[in-house]
This record gives C-alpha cells, structure tokens and sequence, in this order.
C-alpha cells in the first residue's frame, strides 16, 4: 500500500464541518482515496497540457 497524500485528520475535520456527525473510518478512506486519484488525474492533464505546449514546468495561470 502506498503512503497517502492527503492527511486523515483534515480530511475527518472536513466532512464533520460540513454536516456529518458520526464519520466512519472507512468513509474517511473511501474519500482519501477518491480525492488522491482525482489530483493524479488533474494533474496528469496538467502535465499533459503542459508539454503540449512545450514548457518544462506547470504552474496556475
């Protein structure tokens, strides 16, 4: 298994802020995992875009 980019806690924090009360464990990892493969899909793209457009590096426009 490979080391988790988001933190737990935060991510716990988030989903109590927004109304949850009770967060199970597992609820917290599904959406971990979820959040990890979205930022490697975005930045995937971005990369993507980026030597398309014949730079090296990436940065928010």
């Amino acid at each position: 298994m490979s080391k988790k980019v988001f933190a737990w806690s935060p991510v716990r924090k988030l989903m109590k802020d927004n109304g949850a009360e009770m967060v199970a464990r597992e609820a917290v990892d599904a959406l971990v995992d979820y959040l990890e493969k979205v930022a490697r899909g975005v930045t995937n793209k971005a990369l993507e875009m980026t030597r398309h457009a014949g730079r090296k590096n990436f940065f928010s426009a």
